[in-house]
């Protein structure tokens, strides 16, 4: 079974940043793809930016430019910056790892960390 522990999330002002932590349990190699989500209240769980096993990076329009999506290899630990932190950020945000199997792709979340952006 995959664990995802997720850290770094918080309370921070507009403008600011935070930079979240995504370490699993096995090798990201593993996984075709990991990525960070968000869910803001009264909302669904949305993509926000995704890295795949070659390395290609997928941002959601509303973070580029903003956020970066990068991976430690040797710690398995995939990270999130956030920069230029807007009120529209402040979400719970989720880790996800997608794990090829036979004839399937399972999916493995972390516990989620609060993103709060706010004066």
């Amino acid at each position: 079974q995959v664990q995802l522990v997720e850290s770094g999330g918080g309370l921070v002002q507009p403008g600011g940043s935070l930079r979240l932590s995504c370490a699993a349990s096995e090798s990201i190699f593993n996984f075709y793809a990991m990525g960070w989500y968000r869910q803001g209240p009264g909302k669904q769980r949305d993509l926000v930016a995704q890295i795949s096993i070659g390395g290609d990076t997928y941002y959601t329009d509303s973070v580029k430019g903003r956020f970066t999506i990068s991976r430690d290899n040797v710690k398995n630990t995939v990270y999130l910056q956030m920069n230029s932190l807007k009120p529209e950020d402040t979400a719970v945000y989720y880790c996800n790892s997608k794990k090829p199997e036979v004839a399937r792709m399972d999916d493995y979340w972390g516990q989620g960390t609060q993103v709060t952006v706010s004066s």
